[in-house]
């Protein structure tokens, strides 16, 4: 509420100090004197004036008004010497700057403690002022027209009404109706009020009327000067003038006086509301004075045009009102007029011909009563008065609501509360206008101002006969619907925003029976939501301005700083967003997941911002509401989904159609108005999630926190009554937008370019922003059913839907999936997606069998298996559901399924490779449990043996046939671990010879996953049999034979000698694999061969390296930069490995691989031969071929191929750990035949040869006169270097060799 302010009356006492009264006057004399002084002096130091200025501050009023006549009169003199020196360019005394604004800082407080004796005294100060008021800014300083400003307020600001009750000052408020502070607070002494002349009544008289109209004028020309001036200007001093000019308004108080200068006062203050549009800083975009302008317009209209002033106007009556006759104003004319004003400028004329021009546009504009300044204010003069007023008004007020000051908006909130409450059948054409500001601001950003215009509605809709609200919203309303798309469309946002605005709190205040009534018909609700439909189209996307579309985009300047453009609207954009509040926001956090739903669509984006779709949402949300409140639904809620889910029916109707004819989807979509039918559909579910959504507390809570404020109002209810009617009318509702949601066609609608779908790029996006709102739809149902979501089937029919469309390639779509499937689990009350997902796998694993039967028509069922699969994360909990998709997996991954559907291969892949994963996460968890309760039965059977053989007691049979069972559970669990294990296997395996790098690379992964889970298994298996063979000395013991019925139960076959059959069948494939000469996939295989010997051992694989070895130690003689000779190609058939850019051989058969890669893959060879001869388990696999390798392995070492050299010290080092004599004589060989004998060492002992006798002795020019030659065979490329040879040997000798030489 706004503050009221202050006059403060002191009372003068007989009981005065006459000492203190002594002093002060001293005082004041010698200080009266020394400014007398100065005035014929002006330049002697004024030292005397901070002195009187200190001592008026401290004196009381009651002692200084005996003195204000003694005190005023050299003020006076002084400024007089100011004006008159700033206004002439003769010889006049120069007073200097100082002098004058201490003169004029003395007189205001001088004026403000003391009142003003006579109607002649008035006149006098008014006179002088008014001389230094029409000052130019080229003339004066700011400070001292200030301070000329200031004096006349405190001069007003102390008239009080005398104590006559008759007096026209009793019928005046005195002081501003809507002062929000104590800024007109002053102080002044109490006169004797019966015996004076009311001063407050002469300001209201005609005499006066010719100075009320000079200062008025001079007033608003002071602050349009200051506001012309740009930056240089002074806002203090435009609020100054603004302050006073609402003062002198209000001495004045009456439609009589004021009704003369009302077009002039309106005309000037709204100008300055037009100014402060375009100008954002100094005078003119002052925020003060803006407000002190706002202000300062609605208590002049307030009391002009007041409903009980203008009450003969208003009332139907043929009799014209006779009008009292005020005396002439002519005296007072006549001594304005006789200032002498010389101007200097066009400014000073402007300034000091004001009156004459005001008042003579004043008499030709209006109907004045014989000579005076009074305005008949009949019928007509009301009329169009209020007409120019209704106008400006329309012209204005839409700006000011959306100035970012919240000061402004708070200001002109009061304004108009305090016209409405004055004037609501004067301004009746404005009345509308006013109503829409009041409910734009009722969703004001700031608190203060949104609280304060509910209230004010509140107040409005509890006197509807008074102020006629109940028509008026309807009117309102009309014309808010019509102006919506026209806004929304346009390319300037804030406009929109509050238009929207509006709209929503019309809507929310009229109550739902209103919007019910209005959507009864179905035409009505038709358009209603067609526009709705226009304004959230696709069209928007083209209709925001381009700053807006500067915004939105990604920076041009990459790596740079951002360009000019793109900062002022990086800064406006910022500034919006910090303005705008978060509480329309509708968030579900939880401790590790946060979104929002329901989203702005994604193509609204370049329209608007997040704001005005919250509106609009809003207003969508109410209208579902409405239709759902009430004692009694009556169904009009499906009636009116009906209309929005008219575009996805023809929607799905033109697609079987299409379907029918055997289009294409590039024809179709390239036919006309395909496009416009997919977005109309994206439009109505965005329509149909918000409408829905206003049937949830979440909505409800949002529109409450937003327009109430957290206030009760018994007179709107927007509450629904949720029987069992009203639920089961809104499941029907749901289920019924659900089935068009899931349409098959709707979901056939291609999103992504491909060969097959060779479709535009709008189009593919157009059909992902629809799949997008579609899915979020999903969750803002589940959102307003809550548990019943799941129980009326919605969950289990949408679960799948939101699995297959992790699988997309939009982000968007993916997103809104993830964010819904984590909303679903939420609101199911599940901690995570994959419980959710658990919960429900019955239903989801049965829709992936049932799809995997006809991939013809599922052709994306694999991504969805797969996606599924590695997003949830639980494929362990539902294993063992995972044996019929496996199967049928496996039987589209053997040829003929191959053949028959080539592109799925990849997807059924990844999908195997996230079975096998979560198999041999669960088989690594079965040795240690079949330990474990292995170790457990044998405790409990030693313990009940050996009770009965020290007591007797009997066994218990239930206990042990619960042993029994739990042993028989485990069985066959671990066989459907193993079995499923053993599937992904023989699927993968065939993909191993596979020249697609890709699905090679997958399918290792999945034997290396694969054969890991077979080893646990049979790992688990020899601890249930240790578990069993205990289990039988106890039967045989207690002789408890009718449990052997159950032992045996499990035992359909031998089904656990699982890993080397598999390893035996995935071998071939490994050789495949490497011979097809896929780099990577070689790398990799590599590895995968080293992991499957650690895990089965090396004796299975001793036959298999002495038979296909070959295989492998080719990729071992050949160097990547030797290039072989005809020759040699000849002798080796063999071809010539070059690079890309270098010359091509003649052999078709010639790869081009860089040298690198043919690096990585000897490399990798290497460091598996490492690997398997360091391990003892592993190392018999290289028994049969260990002479070959470790000769191949030496010549490598020991040439300059410095890119092996590590990866060949490494193997030597593991191939030592088998045979280290072998390894030394190897090496010793080639070192010491290349230092030809010299520095040999000597034997340790006499009875030792010779190191030359023992090293073998081949000619020189023999190509294979080396030892590792003889065993490793003839290399290329790998020439001896004695450097390395030197390096080799001598890092051998020193990790390994002499190690064992002294043990």
């Amino acid at each position: 509420m706004e503050k009221s302010s202050v006059v403060v009356v002191r009372r003068e006492t007989n009981g005065d100090d006459d000492e203190g009264r002594e002093a002060l006057f001293s005082q004041l004399k010698a200080l009266s004197l020394e400014l007398l002084s100065l005035s014929q002096t002006p330049r002697k130091d004024p030292s005397a004036i901070p002195e009187l200025l200190g001592l008026l501050r401290r004196a009381p009023p009651s002692s200084l008004q005996s003195f204000f006549h003694y005190t005023l009169f050299p003020l006076l003199l002084l400024l007089d010497g100011a004006v008159a020196c700033r206004r002439s360019q003769g010889d006049a005394v120069v007073v200097s700057d100082r002098v004058a604004e201490g003169v004029v800082s003395c007189l205001e407080e001088l004026l403000k403690k003391c009142h003003v004796g006579s109607v002649d005294q008035m006149v006098v100060v008014m006179k002088k002022l008014t001389s230094g008021a029409i000052l130019t800014p080229s003339e004066a300083s700011e400070e001292f027209r200030e301070g000329i400003i200031r004096c006349f307020r405190a001069m007003i600001s102390g008239l009080v009404p005398c104590v006559d009750g008759s007096c026209g000052c009793k019928r005046v408020p005195g002081w501003p109706q809507l002062s929000d502070g104590s800024d007109y607070q002053t102080q002044v002494s109490e006169y004797d009020l019966g015996t004076g002349e009311c001063l407050v009544a002469f300001l209201q008289s005609h005499s006066a009327l010719a100075a009320v109209g000079h200062w008025l004028s001079i007033l608003l020309k002071v602050a349009d000067a200051e506001a012309s001036r740009g930056h240089r200007g002074s806002a203090h001093l435009r609020v100054e003038a603004f302050m006073t000019l609402r003062i002198l308004v209000a001495k004045i108080g009456t439609a009589d006086v004021l009704a003369f200068f009302l077009p002039g006062v309106v005309r000037q203050i709204v100008k300055v509301l037009h100014v402060s549009r375009a100008m954002i800083s100094g005078a003119a975009g002052s925020v003060d004075a803006l407000d002190q302008a706002i202000r300062c317009l609605a208590e002049f209209l307030m009391i002009v045009l007041d409903d009980e002033a203008n009450s003969s106007a208003l009332c139907i009556s043929d009799d014209d009102s006779k009008l009292q006759k005020h005396e002439s104003a002519h005296s007072v004319l006549d001594q304005l007029r006789s200032l002498t004003i010389k101007s200097q400028g066009q400014q000073s004329n402007e300034l000091t011909e004001t009156t004459s021009q005001e008042i003579a546009h004043e008499k030709s504009s209006q109907k004045l009563s014989g000579d005076s300044f009074h305005v008949e204010r009949t019928k007509e003069w009301l009329e169009k008065t209020t007409s120019h007023v209704n106008k400006l008004f329309c012209e204005t007020f839409p700006h000011i609501l959306t100035h970012p000051a919240g000061k402004i908006r708070w200001g002109f909130l009061a304004a108009i509360r305090g016209l409405l409450s004055k004037s609501p059948r004067s301004l009746k054409g404005a009345r509308l206008v006013m109503l829409e500001c009041v409910c734009t601001l009722v969703v004001d950003d700031s608190n203060e101002v949104s609280a304060a215009a509910q209230e004010t509605l509140d107040h409005l809709f509890s006197e509807r006969s008074k102020y006629h609200v109940e028509s008026d919203i309807s009117k309102i309303f009309s014309r808010l619907v019509e102006r919506l798309p026209k806004v929304v469309l346009g390319n300037e946002e804030l406009p929109a925003l509050s238009v929207v605005k509006q709209l929503l709190v019309v809507t929310y205040y009229s109550g739902p029976q209103f919007l019910a009534d209005h959507l009864q018909s179905p035409i009505t609700a038709s358009r209603f939501l067609d526009t709705f439909a226009l304004c959230l189209s696709h069209n928007s996307a083209f209709t925001g301005s381009l700053e807006k579309l500067l915004a939105d985009r990604p920076s041009s300047s990459t790596g740079y700083l951002p360009s000019i453009t793109e900062l002022k609207v990086g800064f406006r954009e910022t500034a919006r967003n910090h303005s705008e509040p978060d509480q329309g926001k509708l968030e579900l956090s939880q401790t590790t997941t946060s979104f929002t739903l329901p989203r702005m669509p994604p193509w609204f984006s370049y329209v608007g911002s997040q704001k005005l779709y919250e509106m609009l949402a809003g207003i969508l949300r109410l209208v579902g509401l409405s239709l759902m409140t009430g004692p009694e639904n009556n169904g009009s809620l499906a009636v009116i989904l009906d209309i929005p889910l008219g575009f996805f029916r023809r929607l799905v109707s033109e697609l079987r159609v299409k379907e029918y004819n055997g289009e294409d989807w590039q024809t179709w979509c390239n036919r006309t108005g395909s496009g416009q039918l997919v977005r109309q559909a994206a439009t109505a579910a965005c329509i149909l999630n918000e409408m829905i959504f206003g049937l949830s507390e979440q909505a409800t809570d949002t529109l409450s926190r937003l327009l109430r404020k957290g206030r009760d109002n018994k007179l709107i209810s927007w509450e629904v009554s949720w029987n069992k009617r009203a639920k089961t009318h809104l499941i029907d509702c749901v289920g019924k937008i659900l089935h068009e949601y899931q349409s098959p066609e709707v979901w056939d609608l291609p999103v992504d370019q491909t060969d097959q779908h060779n479709i535009s790029l709008h189009f593919s996006r157009d059909t992902a922003m629809l799949h997008q709102v579609i899915i979020e739809g999903v969750g803002v149902f589940s959102l307003c059913l809550g548990e019943e979501f799941a129980s009326s089937g919605f969950l289990h029919s949408s679960l799948y839907l939101l699995l297959e469309s992790l699988t997309y390639s939009n982000f968007q779509v993916r997103n809104a999936s993830d964010s819904v499937l984590r909303l679903l689990a939420t609101t199911s009350g599940h901690p995570s997606v994959g419980h959710l997902v658990v919960a429900n796998a019955d239903y989801v694993v049965d829709s992936i069998c049932r799809q995997l039967r006809h991939l013809d028509l599922n052709p994306h069922v694999p991504s969805v298996l797969a996606a599924m699969l590695s997003y949830i994360g639980v494929a362990h909990e539902i294993l063992p559901l995972l044996e019929e998709p496996m199967r049928l997996v496996s039987q589209e991954l053997e040829i003929v399924g191959r053949q028959q559907h080539p592109n799925l291969t990849l997807p059924f892949l990844k999908a195997v490779a996230e079975i096998v994963k979560a198999s041999k996460n669960e088989a690594s968890l079965l040795p240690d449990q079949a330990k474990l309760y292995s170790d457990q039965v044998k405790t409990k059977a030693t313990d009940a043996i050996a009770s009965a053989q020290e007591r007797g007691s009997d066994f218990n049979v239930e206990e042990w046939e619960h042993i029994l069972l739990e042993l028989n559970r485990s069985k066959r669990y671990r066989r459907t671990v193993g079995s499923i294990a053993s599937s992904c296997l023989v699927a993968a395996t065939p993909l191993l010879a596979s020249t697609n790098q890709v699905s090679c690379l997958v399918a290792l992964d999945i034997i290396e996953e694969g054969v890991v889970a077979l080893a646990k298994v049979e790992e688990a298996y020899r601890a249930e049999t240790e578990t069993k063979e205990t289990m039988e000395e106890v039967i045989e013991f207690a002789s408890l034979y009718e449990l052997k019925d159950y032992m045996n139960a499990t035992d359909d076959g031998a089904d656990e000698n699982r890993l080397l059959p598999a390893i035996n069948k995935i071998w071939p494939f490994f050789v495949a694999c490497i011979r097809n000469r896929n780099h990577v996939a070689v790398r990799r295989c590599l590895n995968v061969i080293t992991r499957v010997i650690q895990t089965s051992g090396g004796d299975f694989f001793t036959r298999r390296f002495r038979n296909d070895g070959q295989d492998f130690w080719k990729l071992l003689i050949t160097s990547p930069f030797h290039v072989m000779t005809p020759k040699s190609l000849r002798e080796e058939n063999k071809s010539v490995l070059r690079l890309p850019y270098r010359t091509m051989s003649d052999s078709p058969s010639s790869s081009s691989i860089a040298e690198v890669s043919s690096l990585k893959v000897q490399a990798a060879l290497l460091n598996m031969i490492a690997e398997l001869s360091r391990d003892k388990r592993c190392a018999s696999a290289l028994d049969a071929v260990l002479k070959k390798v470790a000769g191949l392995v030496v010549g490598i070492a020991c040439s300059g191929v410095t890119g092996l050299r590590e990866a060949a010290l490494n193997a030597l080092r593991g191939l030592a750990c088998v045979d280290a004599d072998l390894i030394w004589i190897l090496l010793a060989d080639v070192y010491y035949s290349l230092k030809k004998k010299r520095g040999l060492p000597l034997p340790p002992s006499p009875e030792f040869p010779e190191i030359s006798t023992v090293l073998p002795s081949l000619p020189e020019d023999s190509q294979g006169r080396f030892l590792y030659v003889e065993y490793g065979g003839r290399s290329y490329g790998f020439e001896v270097e004695f450097s390395s040879v030197e390096t080799i040997f001598k890092k051998m000798q020193s990790l390994v060799f002499a190690d064992q030489m002294s043990c």
